[in-house]
């Protein structure tokens, strides 16, 4: 009956898992305007040679860099919970679990890629990385990741999550970060954005566009992305590999694996070390769960599109609601973004994962009620997870079923107490994003030569 299933440091993954080598057919290839599969030489604008070779990959195992596990050993491996107490609230007869990554110093899953993208750049010169934030998770662990390499850090910040999270913004500065709200008038896609709507809140796709267009524009400057591409979700599957070894120590395993879907960082360092089993014949299902403001898998068309707001980026085939999608204020801001995963996109299409939408108030009664029985305050993105986790454990509740639900606490919410309040007050509301939007949306996606 053990509460936490801990590790050893020496027990941290030597190497990432790269889930292309499991996956039935091969990634659809990003494609330029021309409709022609774009190369490395695309790429070697905004990203060192290191990163754009994990971004191709498709070797089963890549090695993680010795300076990489010395950093992740700062809070590295994180502790597996066994949630006893959520149990008996809920009064179920399923086993939860859930993996705890705000025990990272910027209290979050962000840093497992963080640290490594910071590591590359440093290794091959750059002096300074751009970035995009939304609810300013990635930010933050952008700027302790430069701070640990000696690099400089400039984050656009999606201007209303700037506005709501003020400390997530000095966080980024006691690192030494520049943190600017998005839109800005420092470049060419922001106040083209400022021109069209001086109110303009911001979104993650134009703030992507600042950072992107920054990156290219300086010979010193790195762009660095937190979620979406294939080489971050490999550095995250430190969180599903150690997981594994977890389960194997207790002699349990999942049913189901939950976690946070807004680019698929979160989903894809969980679910993917577990895809493999399933690819092997194993037993398990993995659901992305995403809020019903910004229901990309759930209901968003499956095409080519940008990755930014602007179209400064290759298309990837994924589940869009287009490039131009301008989110709800929610205050889960780290799934706030147009587009998801081209691989969790693609496994999602192909029926090997599953996915599932929910309304953003249910999502904080589900975070109030595990704080109050397991006492960490999840961040809102993680409240996802813990409501599409509980409504199973409820289930089984009704069913008898003595399944085991494991879910990633991807993040800490104690920068997210503004939202709690609103949440208290009655002030927040639940938003189905328009069918007539996503409709729109259809026709203002890229048309692609050949495609």
């Amino acid at each position: 009956m053990e509460t936490k299933i801990l590790l050893d440091e020496s027990e941290i993954p030597r190497h990432w898992y790269n889930v292309v080598a499991d996956m039935p057919n091969p990634p659809a290839p990003p494609l330029g305007p021309d409709g022609q599969p774009v190369g490395p030489e695309a790429l070697s604008a905004i990203f060192p040679q290191g990163i754009i070779e994990q971004e191709m990959a498709t070797d089963r195992w890549i090695e993680i860099p010795e300076p990489v596990r010395a950093a992740y050993a700062l809070w590295r491996p994180a502790p597996l919970y066994r949630a006893h107490r959520l149990e008996a609230a809920l009064g179920t007869p399923a086993r939860i679990y859930y993996k705890y990554e705000g025990v990272s110093p910027a209290g979050s899953h962000k840093p497992n890629s963080a640290i490594a993208q910071a590591y590359y750049n440093k290794r091959e010169g750059f002096t300074r990385l751009a970035t995009e934030t939304g609810a300013g998770q990635w930010g933050s662990s952008l700027a302790f990741a430069g701070e640990m390499f000696g690099l400089d850090v400039r984050v656009y910040m999606v201007k209303v999550s700037y506005e709501q999270k003020p400390f997530r913004r000095s966080m980024m500065q006691t690192w030494g970060a520049e943190v600017l709200p998005s839109p800005t008038d420092q470049t060419e896609a922001g106040r083209k954005a400022l021109v069209e709507d001086p109110t303009n809140p911001g979104s993650l796709g134009l703030a992507i566009s600042e950072a992107v267009e920054d990156a290219a524009g300086r010979d010193d400057t790195n762009y660095a992305l937190g979620s979406v591409l294939n080489h971050v979700l490999l550095h995250q599957t430190v969180i599903g590999l150690e997981a594994k070894k977890q389960f194997d120590q207790v002699g349990d395993y999942p049913d189901m694996v939950f976690a946070p879907c807004g680019g698929g960082s979160n989903f894809g360092g969980a679910a993917f070390p577990f895809l493999a089993d399933k690819a092997a014949g194993k037993e398990v299902r993995l659901v992305a769960v995403e809020p019903t403001s910004c229901p990309t898998l759930t209901r968003g068309h499956y095409a080519y599109d940008f990755g930014d707001s602007q179209g400064l980026t290759p298309l990837s085939l994924m589940y869009t609601l287009g490039h131009d999608f301008m989110p709800p204020s929610i205050h889960a801001g780290g799934l706030r973004y147009h587009g998801d995963s081209a691989l969790v996109s693609q496994l999602y299409h192909e029926g090997i994962l599953e996915a599932v939408a929910v309304p953003q108030v249910e999502t904080f009664q589900a975070g109030v009620t595990f704080a109050r029985a397991e006492g960490i305050i999840p961040a809102p993105e993680t409240n996802h997870a813990i409501r599409a986790c509980m409504d199973e454990a409820l289930r089984c509740k009704e069913s008898g079923e003595e399944k085991t639900l494991f879910f990633n606490l991807s993040g800490h919410g104690h920068f997210d107490m503004a939202a709690y309040d609103k949440y208290f007050s009655g002030e927040l509301e639940n938003y189905e994003y328009p069918a007539e939007e996503i409709e729109a949306a259809l026709h203002r996606l890229p048309r692609v030569a050949g495609t």
